[in-house]
């Protein structure tokens, strides 16, 4: 739980969450020069999350479009989710710093910007089961949550 180096992990150490949901990679394993993302791929930055908000509404208004429909992973009815851009987010929930899990799957999407906030610290955008928001904010470097890859520019 208290790893300073790259690692992952299914949600609560069960393999089928990690087959539905992903991994969640805290974000040590995101800055690793080994590299999450396969070759012409990269974790987006903190800019290029913002970029996406923005494009798609802002922040009050993104996370329904970047949500999957429906309520086969999300909590509830997820009356909010469009996926009108095809990211098809799922609720992968995160694992926290000290490893002891207390959220729940199918509440939340959390995913890490290869960005940091400070040597503790990194950049992620947070999408919830009950509104349309996607929220930026930054938490310890430690915490699992997901990973999405976007191609290089060309």
């Amino acid at each position: 739980g208290l790893l300073t180096t790259g690692a992952y992990c299914d949600f609560k150490n069960d393999k089928n969450n990690g087959n539905v949901y992903g991994k969640l990679y805290n974000w040590y394993a995101v800055a690793d020069t080994r590299n999450l993302c396969p070759a012409g791929w990269h974790v987006p930055t903190d800019p290029e999350w913002t970029a996406l908000s923005t494009f798609l509404g802002g922040s009050t208004m993104a996370g329904a479009k970047l949500k999957e429909a429906g309520s086969t992973h999300w909590y509830g009815a997820n009356v909010f989710g469009t996926n009108e851009v095809g990211f098809t987010a799922l609720p992968g929930d995160f694992r926290p710093s000290n490893g002891i899990i207390v959220y729940h799957l199918f509440f939340s999407a959390y995913f890490w910007t290869s960005t940091q906030a400070s040597t503790a610290n990194g950049y992620y955008n947070w999408i919830p089961y009950s509104d349309k928001l996607l929220t930026r904010s930054s938490t310890s470097k430690k915490v699992g949550y997901s990973v999405r890859c976007i191609k290089d520019p060309i």
